[in-house]
């Protein structure tokens, strides 16, 4: 490793990123007291972002899954925010934008500690863990390019972690992973059944189901780990026989989409273009493609713009950036429900009187009664009637026909 000081500006290369020469650099770090942003970024192109207080950890994020990993530890360390997740599209929105542009995640652990939904203890043990994790995939991931950065700063300071400590925490889970024979398999990798016959034969019916429903291709094997709650060396242990054999595969899965990114439209293209035109924006909140199809066709044949949200985790980002004119909201949808969402939204200044018409396909008197509680402004059923949908609008926007 060359002995250049890692605080100068130009990027340093160090070949063989093990813990001992991580060891060496951090402790360099630590000799000129550093402050700001540490950049690592490997052969793949895979970065990694270290933020230090007079040589101290602040927070680490980046790599190939930081969202991936960010909803792993919210689970771990915070399961009642986990269960709640359009509380975060919430605070989220009470964060300044050029402060979500350097690191969104540590500063909703900001935001929680103050407004006390969690402990500062709780927050450095999640921290504590995210750094653990991306300094095993930095070491193998072997060589890296460093780059310091002292103008971009992260304060307030939740905790400030020693470099040699969780250095050697990494290294013992590193240690284990060669051990095991896997150095060559990484734990951001996703197992997928590829021989279903073949392994069905190899095991037992309930193994074979119990196998069938987590080896999906969209969860990694630290997203099982999470949900088995086991940790994730035995996790791949259990399944390298099968492996080996080729009745499972692993293969690369992109990250979850950022709370923070812009809106993606239905199809899942690039974000429609916000017209400045004076026809009323329209939205619907609905996790079924059809039934967003269902509402554009209806509200672009009378010239109404329209928004169509099939993701409730990325309703209120979406609809804080398109600020539409009225909203249409499912009422049951998977991991968030029309009730949660119409009262956090109304809990915002700037929907407040919005109207939100809450869609369902259950037109009882106990859906209504609560959806009033919540602060919706009207209610109609499924399947949807066109001329009722826009007669709504015309009456909650008082308006005439834009056709």
């Amino acid at each position: 490793m060359t002995t250049a000081n890692p605080s100068s500006q130009s990027p340093l290369i160090i070949r063989d990123f093990n813990a001992e020469k991580q060891a060496e650099f951090f402790e360099k770090l630590k000799q000129n007291r550093f402050s700001g942003q540490l950049v690592l970024t490997n052969p793949k192109g895979e970065r990694w972002f270290f933020y230090f207080y007079l040589s101290r950890i602040i927070y680490a994020t980046g790599g190939i899954h930081p969202v991936r990993r960010w909803r792993r530890n919210l689970i771990t360390y915070f399961p009642q925010i986990a269960s709640q997740p359009s509380t975060v599209q919430v605070d989220l929105a009470n964060i300044a934008p050029d402060k979500l542009k350097i690191c969104w995640e540590y500063e909703l652990l900001c935001l929680w500690v103050e407004q006390q939904k969690i402990m500062r203890e709780q927050a450095a043990k999640m921290i504590r863990a995210s750094i653990v994790e991306i300094l095993f995939d930095i070491t193998q991931g072997m060589a890296v390019a460093c780059e310091i950065k002292p103008n971009i700063l992260l304060p307030p300071r939740l905790v400030l972690i020693d470099g040699e400590q969780v250095i050697a925490e990494s290294q013992q889970s590193w240690q284990a992973w060669q051990e095991a024979k896997i150095a060559d398999r990484s734990p951001n990798s996703a197992p997928i059944i590829r021989q279903s016959e073949q392994l069905q034969q190899k095991t037992s019916p309930q193994v074979y189901q119990t196998l069938s429903q987590l080896l999906d291709g969209q969860q990694t094997l630290r997203d099982l780990s999470i949900r088995m709650k086991r940790h994730v060396l035995p996790v791949i242990s259990s399944l390298l026989p099968y492996i080996q054999m080729g009745l499972v595969e692993l293969i690369s899965v992109p990250d979850l989409a950022s709370p923070v990114a812009p809106p993606p439209t239905p199809s899942g293209g690039t974000p429609a273009p916000i017209t400045s035109g004076k026809a009323p924006l329209i939205a619907c909140v609905d996790d079924s493609p059809l039934m967003c199809q269902t509402m554009e066709k209806i509200l672009t044949a009378a010239n109404y713009q329209f928004v169509g949200i099939n993701d409730p985790l990325r309703a209120i980002a979406i609809l804080l950036a398109r600020k539409p004119d009225l909203i249409f909201l499912d009422l049951v949808m998977p991991n968030a429900n029309g009730y949660e969402i119409c009262g956090q939204l109304r809990r915002m200044t700037f929907f407040k009187d919005t109207p939100i018409v809450i869609l369902t396909g259950n037109d009882g008197i106990v859906d209504r009664v609560r959806a009033k509680m919540v602060g919706s402004t009207d209610f109609i059923s499924k399947p949807v009637d066109p001329e009722i949908v826009i007669g709504t609008i015309r009456k909650h926007l008082r308006q005439e026909s834009l056709a």
